[in-house]
């Protein structure tokens, strides 16, 4: 239960990947057949992946994951707007791969504006088109938070980008929501998207950036004409052949309907049956995603928790994830009572898991707060 992680690679992305291992393992760049081949199987996952999100071929960059995808886009879209204004606009509950990034550009001299969620992580459109001004360079968001689910106004924040600062880049992390709820670019209006493949059934070491047609960022790295010259670098033709077989399935429109249903289902079970233990509350808010269940015990801590559970075979999240015992990021900037903050739970569901395991993690929380609330305090 903490797919938001990472998801278990299904079979056609593991054949995939075996498939350019055994038999077109040639190296894409290589002018012979062999090469050529090789070529032709990547040529076939840029298809897949453009096509799930309703782009052309042409636009999808492939990465190693999120994180550099996201690195991209926050500091090529920097370097090419750089004399056109130095305000940055993006949200307090961003993966740590565009905080860290925008937190660098602050040091650089630029302005970043953090926009402040509301106790259950949404983040009013109003507040983007407050924030967007003439100075506007960069507006990056997420379309769905990791921790707690809320889906945030990315088309607001186009609009408001489009009509306030027109040479304002858009950016948005869709890794949380690619596979589960339609990412149309057109509709999207974002000018760069990121995507990841471990997070739709496919393995770890690949995602990719969608950058729209006409826009031109400068590259970061060197040494190599593979992704246009925009990122260089011998492709991970196994992993991208994978990304693209997974990414087939995952958006098929049909079958992303019946498991968003599904998912669904098994999200409301788990609010019914967790919410009848005793002093459980929910950090997620109803209109989430509902494949991220965010709650808290709040008498036992996060982390005392997830061991518990882990040593009873169910693997879950915390909201509070590192060594230091702090809560994350996200539920810092939710403002949550303490008690609450220090026993956040993320729990993370794929359209595999089943009301019986719902029963065992609600059981298992129950027996977990009976015998270590007195040890939480």
């Amino acid at each position: 239960m903490d797919n938001s992680a990472t998801t278990k690679p299904c079979p056609e992305a593991i054949a995939a990947a075996n498939e350019m291992m055994l038999r077109f393992w040639g190296n894409p760049s290589s002018t012979h057949a062999k090469g050529n081949e090789a070529a032709q199987k990547l040529r076939e996952a840029r298809r897949s992946v453009a096509s799930a999100i309703s782009a052309a071929p042409e636009e999808i960059f492939f990465t190693s994951g999120g994180t550099e995808a996201n690195n991209i886009a926050v500091f090529g879209a920097a370097a090419k707007n750089r004399r056109a204004g130095r305000r940055i606009v993006t949200s307090a509950i961003e993966h740590s791969s565009v905080l860290d990034s925008v937190s660098e550009l602050e040091k650089q001299g630029f302005e970043v504006i953090r926009l402040m969620p509301d106790i259950h992580g949404h983040i009013p459109p109003e507040a983007v088109a407050e924030a967007v001004n003439s100075d506007t360079v960069l507006i990056t968001m997420m379309m769905v938070n990791n921790e707690v689910g809320s889906i945030l106004p990315i088309e607001h924040a186009v609009k408001a980008a489009r009509r306030k600062a027109p040479k304002a880049i858009v950016h948005c992390d869709c890794v949380q929501a690619f596979g589960k709820i339609p990412v149309n670019v057109k509709k999207l209006g974002a000018d760069m998207i990121t995507l990841s493949a471990h997070k739709i059934a496919s393995p770890k070491g690949c995602g990719a950036l969608y950058k729209r047609k006409g826009l031109h960022i400068p590259s970061l790295t060197f040494g190599g004409h593979q992704e246009d010259s925009f990122r260089p670098g011998t492709e991970a033709a196994p992993l991208i052949a994978a990304f693209g077989a997974a990414a087939a399935i995952a958006c098929d429109k049909t079958g992303m309907s019946k498991r968003y249903s599904t998912v669904k289902t098994l999200r409301d079970y788990t609010i019914e049956k967790l919410g009848k233990i005793n002093g459980i509350v929910f950090n997620s808010p109803d209109d989430a995603l509902p494949y991220i269940v965010n709650f808290s015990t709040r008498c036992v801590k996060a982390e005392t928790m997830l061991n518990f559970l882990s040593e009873r075979g169910i693997y879950v999240s915390g909201g509070s994830a590192c060594a230091k015992g702090e809560p994350s990021h996200v539920i810092k900037a939710l403002d949550l009572p303490r008690d609450a903050a220090d026993s956040a739970i993320r729990v993370s569901f794929s359209a595999g898991n089943t009301t019986d395991e719902v029963d065992a993690l609600a059981e298992a929380v129950a027996e977990g707060i009976n015998k270590l609330a007195h040890f939480a305090y």
